[in-house]
């Protein structure tokens, strides 16, 4: 019996060593997932200088664009009269995106309005980004007044489609914000809840832009690929933690 009891108690310890194996490396493997899933997010911002960044059509950031002391890049609406002036205007990624998760962190004056596009073409037939790129849309829903206006309030995919909830902060606070667009998959989100989802480029789609103030721009929502761009709409707006993973 004690030769029974000895060899239960020797399997009993192997099996717990082999336990405790695995389980280190699980931990192991599950820590290398989580490093790589790190490693693959791009940041657009290096929190000091506009490198990766030009106005759009060409040339350098206008001065009215800026970094602040925590490095995040905002528009100094201080000495601008109206939108895309006073060496402001639209700004745009250098590089191109087809199917991405873009991360990034806004937040908005009082009475302000602004935007974040994606798939912008950039070409001398277009004049502005939003002749192409989509908008997920930036504004101060209590104070201004294109919040009259259904599917232009904070969140919603601009002129197309309204926010299935609100979750937008007051101005003044930081929201969360990301765009998901992967093989005409579309999802906005705002502050951890899912806003938006469509597809693109489908009959529906085209129907979209067909009943919107995009209706005459023929370019607009067609590109597979393109640019992110940071809008000028004349009012002070900051942007921190942009970061970007290719799908």
């Amino acid at each position: 019996m004690k030769r029974n009891y000895l060899a239960i108690a020797a399997l009993a310890g192997m099996l717990a060593s082999c336990s405790g194996e695995k389980t280190v490396e699980t931990e192991a493997e599950e820590a290398t997932e989580v490093k790589e899933d790190a490693s693959e997010w791009i940041s657009l911002s290096d929190g000091a200088t506009f490198d990766g960044w030009h106005k759009y059509g060409g040339g350098e950031v206008g001065k009215a664009w800026k970094i602040d002391e925590e490095g995040a890049i905002y528009l100094d609406a201080v000495n601008k009269d109206g939108w895309q002036t006073g060496d402001g205007g639209d700004i745009v990624t250098d590089e191109e995106f087809d199917n991405f998760h873009f991360k990034y962190d806004w937040k908005i004056a009082q009475n302000g309005n602004s935007g974040v596009m994606f798939y912008v073409h950039e070409a001398p037939e277009y004049q502005y980004p939003w002749n192409t790129g989509p908008e997920m849309q930036v504004l101060d829903n209590e104070g201004h007044p294109d919040a009259k206006i259904v599917s232009h309030r904070a969140g919603d995919l601009y002129d197309l489609i309204v926010s299935s909830e609100e979750t937008v902060k007051p101005f003044g606070e930081w929201n969360h914000a990301e765009i998901i667009a992967d093989h005409g998959k579309l999802e906005l989100i705002l502050n951890g809840t899912t806003v938006v989802s469509t597809t693109l480029w489908t009959p529906e789609w085209e129907a979209l832009i067909a009943d919107s103030k995009f209706k005459d721009m023929p370019g607009f929502g067609t590109f597979k690929k393109g640019r992110i761009s940071l809008q000028d709409h004349g009012d002070l707006v900051y942007f921190k933690n942009l970061l970007i993973k290719k799908l």
